[in-house]
C-alpha cells in the first residue's frame, strides 16, 4: 500500500477531525490509578491507540493486561521476508511482546486469543460463545477499573466486533456501573467522511490525554511493528508518531 498524498481528502479529513476534537470538542483527561485491560483486535492497535496511556500507567506501577483477539496471519501478503505466510503469526506475537515490553507490560499480562484475522464478524456460534466466555473470565479474574476497546464505529469489522464482544461481556457480568469503558480510535477519522458514515454523536464524550512524557516510548514501540510498515500508509503511521495527545471516548 502506498502513502496517502498530503492533499488526499482522507488525510485532510483525518487531520481536521483530530484537531477539531483536540481543540474544541474534548475534555482533559488525567491518568488515574485504576487497573486496566486493553482489548486489541490486532497486534499494533493497542500501541497506536493506547501506547502513551499504557506507558504512563505502568510507570506508576498500575496493573495492565493486554488482550489480542486475532492472530494477524491474513492481514496482508506484502511482507516477502516472512515465509511461509503462517510464520506471520509468530512474527506478530513477537512484535507485540517486544512493543509491550517497551511500554512496561510483562509477558504474563499479555493474552492471545488466536482467532483468525478478519473473521470476528462471522464466527461460528461455538467460537462466539467461547470468546465471550474467555473475555468474561478475564474480566472477572482481573477486576479492572477501566477497559479500553476500539471505537464502536472504527470502520474495520474486527475493531467493531471487538467493541461489541466486550460490551456483551460487561453486560453479562453486570459491571456497567463498576467498570469504565473507554473507546480508542484507529481508523474512524480516516475512513468515515463526516456527515456520511461518521455522525457527530459518534464523537461525543471525547477526552484528551497528554502523553508528552511517554511519547518516546510509544514511538519506540510503534517502530517494533516492522511487519506492518509495508502495508500501512507512512502518513497514517506518522500521525500516531507525532500526536502528543491520545483521544478516548467515554461510553
Amino acid at each position: 500500500m502506498g502513502d496517502i498524498p498530503i492533499f488526499n481528502p482522507l488525510y485532510i479529513h483525518a487531520c481536521i477531525i483530530h484537531q477539531w476534537l483536540l481543540n474544541f470538542r474534548s475534555q482533559p483527561l488525567s491518568v488515574n490509578h485504576k487497573s486496566a485491560i486493553i482489548f486489541s483486535p490486532h497486534q499494533d492497535d493497542e500501541t497506536l491507540g493506547c501506547g502513551g496511556l499504557i506507558a504512563l500507567k505502568r510507570e506508576m506501577g498500575i496493573p495492565i493486561k493486554v488482550i489480542f483477539l486475532t492472530d494477524g496471519q491474513k492481514s496482508h501478503t506484502a511482507t516477502p521476508w516472512i515465509k511461509p505466510p503462517e510464520n506471520l503469526i509468530q512474527v506478530r506475537k513477537q512484535e507485540a511482546t517486544t512493543a509491550l515490553h517497551i511500554l512496561g507490560v510483562e509477558v504474563s499480562d499479555i493474552h492471545f486469543f488466536n482467532l483468525t484475522y478478519s473473521t470476528l464478524s462471522h464466527l461460528t456460534s461455538e467460537q462466539y460463545e467461547n470468546t465471550i466466555k474467555s473475555i468474561v473470565e478475564l474480566i472477572r479474574t482481573f477486576k479492572p477499573g477501566e477497559i479500553y476497546v476500539p471505537h464502536r464505529k472504527d470502520n474495520h469489522p474486527d475493531h467493531e466486533c471487538t467493541h461489541q464482544f466486550i460490551k456483551t461481556a460487561i453486560e453479562q457480568l453486570q459491571l456497567s456501573r463498576e467498570v469504565e469503558l473507554l473507546q480508542y480510535p484507529i481508523w474512524i477519522f480516516w475512513l468515515s467522511p463526516l456527515f456520511f458514515q461518521l455522525k457527530l454523536q459518534y464523537l461525543s464524550g471525547a477526552y484528551r490525554l497528554p502523553i508528552y512524557s511517554t511519547l518516546g516510548k510509544k514511538k519506540q514501540a510503534i517502530s517494533v511493528y516492522q511487519s506492518q510498515y509495508p502495508i500501512l500508509p507512512p502518513r497514517f503511521i506518522k500521525s500516531f508518531l507525532e500526536k502528543k495527545y491520545e483521544i478516548f471516548f467515554k461510553v
